[in-house]
Order: C-alpha cells, then structure tokens, then sequence
C-alpha cells in the first residue's frame, strides 16, 4: 500500500460512549428538562468533587467562560475601559478577544520552552494599568505556573487561568485550577473531556461564583431552575439586577459531559501513552517541548518543533497525515499586528510547531506510522 493511500489520521477524532450517553440524554427527555438545571447542576457538582475546586458554573462553550471571568472581574474590582491584561500571543483567538470584547488592553508576553507565559516576560510587561494576567495551559502542559501565580500575588494581580486545554491536568498531584482566581475549562467537542460544546468557568470567592450565575443568565437573579423548584406562591417572581448573557449551559451537553468525566483519567492515561509513543520514536532532532516540572499534563496535544514546518506539513498530507498548528503567533492577524515584533520566542515556535495527531482513535501502531513520516518529512525537506 503507497502512502497516500493508507487509512488517513486526522489531528483529532471526537469519541463517545454511545449507550451510556443515551442513558443520560434519555433522563433529560424523560423528565422534559433540557436546559439549565437538572444535569446542569449535576455536572457541576460532579466537576467539584472531581477537581477539588469550590466552585463550578457550567456555560455553553469555554469562549463564553473566559469573556465572563473578564466582565465579572472588570465589574467587581472596577476596572476602566484600557485597562491593561497580560496575555499570551500563541493561544486560540478566543482568549485575546474576550479582553477586546470588554474594551480592555491585551499586552502580549513572551512564552518559554514550554510555550506558556514566560514569567521574566510577563514582569518585565507591568505598568501602571496592569489588572491581571491570563495563563494558557497549552495542551494541558503547567508550564512555569506556580511562578506566575506567585508574582500576581506580588504584584497584586488578578489571575486568570485559560485551561480549555487543562481538563485532567495536575500539578504535584493536585488537579489544576486552585493556583488561579477563575480558571475556565473547555467541553469541546475535541477536547479531552468532549461534548458538543461546552464549557466550565471556575472561580475561587463564593461571592463571584454566585455573581458569574447573574452574569450567565441576563442579569437575572434567580435562574428558571431554581425558581421552579422552589416552595411559595412567588415562585415565577425575579428581579433583573444588571445586564448580563445568554451563556448558560444546557441540560444536554451536561448529560454527555458526565459521562466524559467518567472516563477522563483513563483516556488521559492512554493520551499519555500516546505521547511516549512519540517521544521514543520521533528523531533526536525534532525539537520536543518539554512538560512543566511536576506536572502531569492532560495531554490534549503533542507538539514538536521543526524547522521548514509548511514542506514537512505537506509532506505528511501526502501520506495521508493531517496534523495541526497551535497555534499562529495572535500577531500575524491583522487585528493584533501592531503588537508584531514583540514576542520572538512566540513568533518562533509559531513558525516551527506541529500538533501531532493524538485522540482514543489512534493506536499505538498509527502513532509509530505518524513518527516514521514526520522523521522522513524532516530529513528531506
């Protein structure tokens, strides 16, 4: 068999558990409650128990998580339209934009070898205006995020953590999240832990998880969840107290969710296997990124560095080899392109990364099949 004939393998391959998601879609039908509440609620508890965190709001997708940590925190500590946020130039645009949706000022810092905010860099961005820093666990990998944690409590400086990537992460045996003010999780559909779409936003004060509820849901002080399981004559009765969104999650997406966390460590388990496969078989020359020390990481990429990374991609096309990019330096789009320049760390491995295929679908053997044409890709390009 020629290589461009070979079974394809794609980056990402979505994966369920049919019956037993059914099983938990079926209790939402039967009941008639699909939206917010019911497995809503159950999700989040179950997200609680699972990650040791306090709190857990489940929104409809990451995106809506992080433009809502944003707006809770512009609000509550009263920042001004300008006001300046730490942020990482190599990230999916979501992250940046949420800053520029509520009129704040995204200030890009270097990355390091691990290809999250550098610290160094980061102190060396804090002026003034500086409210916070928002942290890009890329593919699940920590970084150096207990040193960012520790010079935002110097610096008086919210953290932000962005841990689309980070579901099943933890550092030093504890899951990922207690280092940071609000933390969001993503539920995507390609996501270690996959729904449709989906996402949790996790703050640490009681009082902002309670505010982020409002904030989710227009502005309304009582959700229709709440107020339908309530006693009193009153019950339809609520006060509007803000303007706020229509983030929610939804009843559905939760069901698949609960059942994705069932199975999220053993699935992280076999991504890490995966990623062994990898690091034994792929050419001492192609550069790796290393993991964050005592972090043991949710694995949702692979990356490796390469140089002539557009002919070495095209190159594993032919032989039906479809990896990805995490990510494109944020500065090469034109709406970030006056910060380009600033970051040559980010503008390098934006260059040279690759995201190997990596998902419950490959084997082990597909795996060694990705290394062979990506150690020949190198060698010729």
């Amino acid at each position: 068999m020629s290589p461009s004939s070979a079974q394809p393998v794609h980056l990402f391959r979505p994966s369920y558990r049919i019956d037993e998601t059914l099983d938990e879609i079926r209790a939402c039908l039967e009941c008639g409650w699909t939206g917010l509440g019911f497995k809503t609620v159950e999700f989040e508890n179950a997200w609680t128990r699972y990650t040791g965190l306090p709190h857990a709001h489940f929104v409809n997708s990451a995106t809506a998580g992080l433009h809502l940590a944003i707006a809770v925190l512009k609000h509550t500590d009263g920042w001004r339209d300008g006001d300046e946020v730490i942020t990482t130039p190599l990230t999916f645009v979501s992250t940046n934009h949420v800053l520029l949706w509520e009129r704040l000022t995204p200030v890009f810092a270097d990355v390091d070898a691990h290809l999250c905010l550098d610290p160094a860099s980061i102190e060396s961005r804090i002026t003034s205006r500086t409210r916070a820093v928002m942290f890009v666990g890329l593919g699940g990998n920590t970084g150096q995020l207990p040193a960012v944690a520790d010079l935002c409590r110097r610096r008086g400086l919210r953290l932000i953590l962005d841990a689309a990537h980070m579901a099943g992460t933890r550092l030093n045996g504890r899951h990922v999240g207690g280092e940071a003010d609000v933390t969001v999780f993503s539920f995507h559909a390609v996501k270690n832990l996959p729904t449709a779409d989906g996402g949790m936003v996790c703050f640490a004060d009681a009082t902002l998880d309670a505010d982020v509820r409002r904030w989710s849901w227009l502005g309304i002080d009582r959700d229709t969840y709440e107020r339908t399981h309530s006693d009193g004559a009153y019950r339809w009765k609520y006060d509007v107290v803000h303007t706020g969104f229509k983030y929610h999650g939804n009843s559905l997406m939760a069901a698949v969710g609960l059942v994705a966390l069932r199975h999220l460590d053993a699935d992280n388990e076999y991504g890490r296997r995966l990623a062994a496969v990898y690091e034994d078989t792929l050419d001492a020359a192609i550069g790796r990124v290393p993991i964050g020390e005592g972090c043991t990481p949710s694995q949702h990429l692979y990356p490796v560095l390469v140089d002539n990374r557009d002919a070495v991609m095209l190159a594993l096309n032919a032989r039906n080899i479809y990896p990805g990019v995490h990510y494109r330096d944020n500065t090469d789009y034109r709406m970030y392109n006056s910060a380009a320049g600033q970051c040559p760390a980010a503008a390098a491995a934006s260059a040279r990364c690759i995201s190997l295929p990596l998902h419950l679908l490959l084997t082990e053997d597909d795996a060694r099949r990705v290394s062979d044409a990506v150690n020949a890709a190198v060698r010729t390009a």
